[in-house]
């Protein structure tokens, strides 16, 4: 680039140097050679182009000459003005709602998402950004101030939700969806396996209860019967759904949920209980430790680079991508969230991006910002100069042969 500026420079103060040549050359020789004079001519005014252009492409950076004219060296004395109307300019002409949402739109931005995030190299990389993120937080975060603030979030969280109707809606969900009946199952399968497992104990028991002068044989046989009854019964209430004692449970555990949720004496007693829960030293102890083994699985997973933790979070990361590229209402979701997102952006970031700008450009030397802006258009520039000294050859020949015949 420096080098190309440079070249035009060259070619430019070059051809001006060889119209001064050429009207010398061509005045010292005019007398006795008339067509001369429109060489002179044209030499003339193609100087003058050329001193013109370079006096108005030098008084944009520079003082030409080194003399302080007035209106030249622009940028360097108006580089802050300069700095916050460019800013006003992006914000104004670039950073608009309808610019910024159309953008969002035309560019896909929601479905260029979703490809980018279902790449396992991208995801992954996320996941590795994700965790020196989780590392430093975890090395800057204060162990004592994390410990408290989670213990009263879990307990402000517990304590705002009433535990007897929570009981009661759980008892409705259970009873609704037939998962009590297993509960009933499991309880009576418990129920015979404890009896058979205890038969012995049970016998014993009833022969120390039983009066000396009963005989042994028929304390035998009246166990026998009762313990054959009671399995018996549990046999049957196990294998039919339609027992009546099921049926008397389950109005009563209906009647015990509805009690749950309606009863203000119920509702006391479970808020005294939740209480006696978190007053125990126990849980305390317990809550007080959920940070210290959340930091050690995160600081040991994220440090690993195989580590089971990472690996799920690329997946998961990947199947959002790939939920969002298959999806066409999830994309239309994101894009919605997207374009309001960029309606937010120029709304409260346009000030923000002129102000950025503006002390960006006012924190630049004036020398060199003057001399970074020539290199970067001073090319287009020196063809300005070129293009002011063919004009201004061509015009100086036409008004001399106008003259001419005039």
């Amino acid at each position: 680039m420096l080098s190309s500026v440079g070249a035009m420079k060259r070619a430019a103060t070059g051809l001006l140097i060889l119209a001064g040549l050429v009207f010398v050359l061509a005045r010292l020789g005019e007398d006795g050679r008339p067509w001369l004079g429109y060489v002179r001519a044209t030499a003339e005014a193609a100087m003058v182009g050329a001193l013109a252009d370079w006096f108005a492409v030098t008084a944009i950076f520079r003082h030409p000459l080194g003399l302080p004219i007035p209106h030249t060296a622009i940028v360097q004395k108006r580089k802050d003005d300069i700095g916050r109307t460019l800013g006003e300019f992006v914000r104004d002409n670039f950073m608009t709602q309808d610019n910024l949402a159309k953008l969002v739109k035309d560019e896909q931005m929601a479905l260029r998402l979703g490809e980018a995030l279902s790449d396992r190299q991208t995801a992954r990389r996320i996941t590795d950004e994700g965790s020196a993120i989780v590392r430093g937080l975890t090395d800057v975060l204060n162990d004592d101030t994390v410990r408290t603030g989670l213990e009263q979030a879990v307990f402000e969280r517990i304590r705002a939700t009433p535990v007897a109707p929570l009981a009661g809606h759980a008892i409705d969900w259970a009873t609704a969806g037939g998962h009590h009946e297993l509960l009933v199952d499991s309880t009576l399968i418990g129920l015979g396996r404890f009896l058979n497992e205890n038969q012995l104990t049970f016998r014993s028991r009833l022969r120390e209860e039983s009066p000396w002068w009963v005989p042994e044989a028929i304390d035998d046989r009246v166990f026998d019967k009762i313990y054959e009854a009671v399995n018996r019964f549990i046999d049957e209430v196990g294998g039919n759904r339609d027992h009546e004692l099921r049926r008397q449970l389950n109005l009563r555990t209906l009647d015990l949920a509805e009690r749950l949720k309606t009863s203000p004496e119920l509702e006391l007693r479970g808020e005294e209980l939740k209480e006696d829960f978190l007053a125990n030293p126990e849980v305390r102890a317990w809550v007080g430790t959920l940070w210290d083994r959340i930091k050690e699985s995160v600081i040991e997973g994220s440090h690993n680079p195989d580590s089971v933790f990472l690996e799920q979070v690329t997946e998961m990361i990947m199947e959002a991508g790939a939920s969002v590229k298959s999806d066409p209402q999830l994309r239309n979701t994101i894009e919605g969230f997207l374009e309001s997102a960029a309606g937010h952006i120029a709304a409260q970031g346009g000030d923000l991006a002129v102000n950025t700008i503006a002390r960006t450009v006012e924190s630049w030397n004036a020398e060199e910002t003057t001399t970074l802006i020539e290199d970067r258009v001073g090319r287009d520039l020196q063809f300005i100069r070129i293009n002011g000294t063919i004009v201004g050859g061509l015009a100086g020949l036409a008004l001399y042969i106008i003259s001419r015949f005039l």
